[in-house]
């Protein structure tokens, strides 16, 4: 039977983090005694480091820039289809003239 993957809330992360920084304390000491995996505290400590206020978002939440990028796709996809949809109506009328 497979183990369930527990999930820990973004509070729980930075405070691990947190606690894994202070002075005299060591990655595998805090990860040990929080009962994670000492890789899991480490890209804990690197997600925190490269996103700042936006690290761990939470289930099915894209971060600001994440959702941005998600939005121009979408209008880029419609300019597409319209600009498609023209392309179409020009051949038909200039078919429709000859």
């Amino acid at each position: 039977m497979a183990d369930s993957r527990r999930k820990h809330s973004a509070e729980f992360k930075r405070e691990a983090v947190r606690l894994s920084r202070e002075p005299g304390r060591t990655i595998g000491a805090v990860a040990a005694s929080l009962g994670i995996n000492r890789g899991l505290l480490q890209r804990w400590r690197k997600e925190l480091e490269s996103h700042g206020a936006e690290a761990f978002p939470g289930n099915g939440r894209l971060k600001s820039s994440d959702e941005e990028v998600a939005q121009l796709r979408k209008e880029l996809a419609r300019a597409q289809q319209e600009r498609d949809i023209l392309k179409k109506a020009l051949a038909f009328f200039a078919k429709e003239r000859s």
